[in-house]
This record gives C-alpha cells, structure tokens and sequence, in this order.
C-alpha cells in the first residue's frame, strides 16, 4: 500500500528476520478483513506509508528469535490481531488485547499480505493451532471468530435460554451468531441484504429482519416477547447502536463489536433507555490470547465450524481488488488469501 484508498500492488521485499524475543511466520492463510479495508480508506492513524495490510493469519514459525522457549520452527500458530507487551497493567492482570503498548500486525507494522510477517513477544502472544484445524479455517480466529467470542461469551455474558440479537451480518456478526447459537441461545439476525439474512438462517437464526423496512427494534422486540437479552452492533454505525440499545428488554447488555469511525466516532446514544431500563453497554477490542483455549476447545469438539463461514478462498494478487470490494457491502461471508 503506497496510498490511501488506491489500488494494492504486490511487489518484492527484504525478508523479515525475528526480534530476539519473536519469530517469523510462513503465512499460509490470512482473512480480507474490514478493518483492512478501514485501514485501506485512511481511517486508522496508526499506519504509515508504505504499508502492507493484513492480520488475521495462520501459519507456520519459519524463524525463531533467541530468547523464544515456547515455540519452535514447524510449529502451526496463529496470532490476536492486537498483541501483548507483558508488561503493562493490563498485560499483567491477563487483559492483552488492551495492551497500552499493543502491536497490531497490519496497522502499527507491516501484516500478513505477505509470504512473511514477523511477531514480536512470541512466548506471550502466539497461539498453538490443533491439527484438526486447517489454516484456512484458522485463518479466521484472529480477528474476526475471537472477536465474536469475547463479544458473546465475555460481554455478553450469553447463556442457554437467551435472546441475542445480532445487527450486521458480516463476518463478525454471523460468528457471534454461530457462538451464540452454540451456547443455547437463540439469535435474531438483522441485515440488510436478503442473500445474506439466508446465510445468516442456514447458520441458526431463528429470526432474521431486513432493516430496509425501518428501525428494527420494535420488530426484534415482538420476536422475543420483550427484547433481546443481548444485543451485539457488529457493524458499527450509529443508526445500528442505537437500534441494538433500543430492541433490548430491561437489564439487558449492548455489545459494540464494529468500529465507529468518523462522524459516528461520537454517536448519540438513547442515554434515557440505558438509565430507565438499567442497560449495559460494553466495548470489545479483541480477545485476550488467554482466552483463545476456550475457543479452540469449542471449535475442536464441534460446537462451532468457522470453516463455514468461509466464502471463497483468492490469490494474494487479487487481495488489493477484494479490499476494495468492501467499500460496497456485496460479499457474503469471509473471504481468506490462500498462500
């Protein structure tokens, strides 16, 4: 990326070489995000220029630094999207994915674009992948699934019995989805796009609404007989967080899963419902590398299946034009660079 907002272009450069306390990755599978594609328009002040994108990875340690002990060359990894530093006092108290000194493979250095990327920290932030999980699926788990994890299971606080409503059915959104629907609760999936809510219902919703209709609280409101337990803004606008307030039953829990960038930065927010239904409203960003064990033991017993949510596999010569694609909110599904 030689500028913001124009086309990626794939070109050669030197190989990384491992930090002392770090490794290099052989990527294998990395995922087309939208926060890549936010980082693309201009919208993340961390990047600079050039710049290669990507975070949500999957591969295998190519390179090891001297001081590394828990990792070795050949072993199968993954990463958080935002990495630890293991000395701040939110790495200490085991909170790393709000690390004050956090590393962003894709945005504060170069990402996983690439046939190499290098990770600091290693012993502190990589995680071991289970064989049964390919890179592809894999793929997924740093970004977009862990996110969804922490959303529903941490924020959220999702139990059997539940009514969770999901407003964005992208990526992040219909992984809360399948999480949710693992753990017994039953999901109202809110879209725009028809080929998309019937994604959304072949993954388990018991309800979708199209929100071209209008604001679809009221609705979500009459499918669960009172409101959604929990609600997730897993595409982040201020139309979508202030709707997600709005279909909540009393004592309910607003999770903002997408990014509020620009104008909605400083969205208004229905302050008298949070006050008179006594709501919750919780921020995600990401997942602590502590609790990816719970996912994987999730996902390896067969609760859930990122693999479904994959909707095609490309070449990293045509990552600049899925990045691009974005911008319109036409691809169902995740979309994952095969290297």
């Amino acid at each position: 990326m030689r500028a913001f907002a124009e086309p990626l272009r794939v070109e050669d450069v030197a190989d990384p070489e491992p930090a002392p306390d770090g490794v290099v990755v052989s990527v294998r599978a990395t995922g087309v995000c939208r926060s890549d594609w936010h980082g693309w328009m201009g919208h993340d002040p961390a990047i600079e220029l050039p710049h290669v994108p990507g975070h949500e990875l999957a591969g295998e340690v190519v390179a090891v630094g001297a001081e590394v002990r828990g990792f070795a060359v050949g072993d199968r990894v993954t990463v958080p999207f935002c990495c630890g530093c293991g000395t701040c006092e939110p790495c200490r108290h085991g909170q790393t994915q709000i690390c004050d000194r956090d590393f962003q493979p894709g945005f504060t250095a170069w990402g996983s674009f690439a046939e190499l990327v290098a990770l600091p920290r290693a012993d502190l932030n990589l995680v071991r992948l289970p064989e049964e999980l390919d890179f592809v699926a894999a793929a997924s788990l740093g970004c977009r699934f862990m996110t969804a994890f922490a959303a529903v299971t941490e924020h959220g606080r999702v139990g059997a019995g539940d009514w969770v409503a999901v407003h964005g059915c992208g990526g992040v959104g219909l992984s809360a989805l399948m999480i949710a629907t693992a753990l017994g609760a039953a999901v109202v999936a809110v879209d725009v796009d028809e080929a998309t809510l019937e994604l959304a219902r072949s993954l388990g919703a018991a309800h979708t609404v199209d929100a071209r209709a209008g604001d679809p609280a009221e609705a979500i409101a009459e499918l669960t007989g009172g409101g959604a337990h929990v609600s997730l803004d897993a595409l982040g606008s201020a139309a979508t967080c202030a709707s997600s307030i709005r279909c909540l039953r009393k004592r309910g829990r607003h999770v903002q899963v997408g990014l509020m960038l620009e104008d909605d930065r400083t969205a208004p927010v229905p302050m008298d419902r949070v006050i008179s239904y006594e709501l919750e409203l919780r921020g995600v960003h990401g997942m602590a590398v502590g609790r990816y064990d719970a996912l994987l033991r999730l996902i390896t017993a067969g609760g859930v299946d990122p693999a479904r949510l994959i909707g095609r596999t490309i070449a990293l010569d045509d990552a600049g034009a899925e990045l691009a694609a974005m911008g319109d909110f036409t691809q169902r599904g995740v979309s994952v660079i095969v290297l």
